[in-house]
């Protein structure tokens, strides 16, 4: 006789919560872009909507709470939610279908992994690992010149932060959702090829920060600089109108 594990059951099911949660809020997502709920609109009801997408009332809370976090919509005591920006049809074109909710959570792991490797490469970084930097940003900065993506060279940038760091469980931890980062780096750079150049200077601008303080082996600046390159992606991608 075996004795079932609840703890397992637990998962599963907050597994299963998460995804119909994800799914839902891509759902919200959608027709926010699509322009079916205006800007400045009030969202249904939660009753409402509810039914429409066929979640229950905690699913549906569980998306419109992270619609609220990538400030997409927003609540207003006693009144209900309201859509505050519409992203770009853009982020629908660029980004694999049903992979926006998983995008989105991924920088928020990168937020925290890679400040914290920026802060270790900035006490622990050789002349080696500066010279390995230095050279991706030199290529980036051609990327830029020619309007091109450079999403490769993106990647080993922060990459080479996280073996800089010196401590081998950063690099692996940003290995295994590799295909995941490569998707948003795909995404935010298409969207920033969209933009006026300047656009891409700024996010070029924001590699050199974290640069400087790891070279400046200043690990707070480096932290920062890092946190906010990443969240910036973030929220650059639902930036809209």
């Amino acid at each position: 006789m075996t004795v079932d594990d609840p703890s397992a059951k637990l998962t599963t099911r907050r597994g299963k919560d998460r995804t119909l949660s994800d799914r839902c809020y891509e759902k919200i997502l959608s027709m926010i872009v699509n322009g079916d709920i205006a800007v400045g609109s009030k969202l249904p009801t939660e009753h409402a909507l509810s039914e429409e997408l066929e979640v229950s009332r905690p699913v549906l809370r569980q998306a419109l709470k992270q619609l609220r976090e990538d400030g997409v919509i927003v609540s207003r005591q006693g009144s209900g939610s309201f859509v505050q920006k519409r992203p770009e049809g853009a982020v629908l074109d660029f980004a694999p279908v049903g992979s926006i909710a998983d995008i989105q959570r991924t920088f928020e792991f990168r937020v925290a992994i890679e400040g914290e490797a920026a802060y270790l490469a900035a006490t622990r970084r050789s002349e080696e690992d500066l010279k390995v930097l230095r050279a991706a940003l030199e290529e980036l900065d051609r990327h830029v010149a020619r309007d091109e993506l450079g999403v490769d060279t993106d990647e080993i940038f922060h990459e080479a932060i996280c073996a800089a760091s010196g401590n081998q469980y950063f690099s692996a931890a940003r290995a295994s959702m590799k295909p995941n980062i490569l998707i948003g780096l795909n995404l935010t750079r298409n969207l920033s090829l969209t933009k006026p150049k300047e656009r891409m200077e700024m996010v070029q601008n924001e590699h050199y920060a974290i640069l400087e303080a790891i070279e400046a082996r200043d690990p707070d600046a480096a932290r920062q600089a890092m946190r906010a390159h990443v969240d910036n992606a973030r929220m650059r991608v639902f930036e809209g109108q």
